[in-house]
């Protein structure tokens, strides 16, 4: 075997969890351990593009719900991946709710596919070899999503309380914690 050629993954890992529970920081912290090389697959990266929309109304779609995803792609960019070949995923504008172009994400013998809904969704779910789910309680993951959404993402106090209130509290009871059930670690 040609050892600079993309080789298939042997170990897909999803890690899921509610926004703000430390998916990120579990991810930053098993690369920096594991002795191989591994591919981060962020399910932010597909949302839908929302760019036909007019700017305020693209700030009322509820992120939260399964359907704001592009999970066909996000599934299909998996599947290459697991196949060894490259993927041009998504640039995702989380300030416009746009995408804003591609970027090459290539193979490992690793793959992990993080977000909040990757083990909520059974096309994708199905795929993992181990399903991890971070936990952490709800009023932490509230307060850093808080600080996240302000400084990364230029938005209010106020309309990241509303948005929490009607879409991702309820979201997270209805899709992401039933998860934890169902996840190997």
């Amino acid at each position: 075997m040609n050892p600079s050629a993309p080789s298939a993954a042997h170990l897909m890992i999803g890690v899921a969890g509610g926004s703000g529970s430390g998916k990120t920081t579990i991810l930053e912290a098993f690369l920096g351990l594991c002795p191989c090389p591994v591919t981060v697959l962020p399910q932010d990266a597909y949302y839908h593009d929302l760019s036909p929309l007019p700017l305020v109304e693209r700030g009322r779609q509820n992120f939260d719900h399964p359907d704001a995803l592009d999970s066909s792609l996000f599934e299909a960019h998996l599947l290459q991946l697991r196949r060894g070949q490259p993927v041009p995923a998504p640039l995702y504008d989380f300030t416009t709710h746009t995408r804003i172009g591609t970027h090459p994400i290539a193979p490992a013998p690793v793959i992990l596919a993080e977000g909040t809904l990757v083990l909520a969704i059974a096309a994708l779910a199905r795929h993992l070899t181990l399903r991890v789910f971070v936990d952490a309680p709800p009023d932490i993951r509230f307060i850093r999503r808080l600080q996240r959404d302000r400084v990364e993402r230029g938005r209010s106090v106020d309309s990241v309380i509303q948005q929490y209130l009607e879409t991702v509290r309820p979201m997270d009871l209805a899709f992401i914690a039933p998860c934890k059930a169902h996840a190997d670690l």
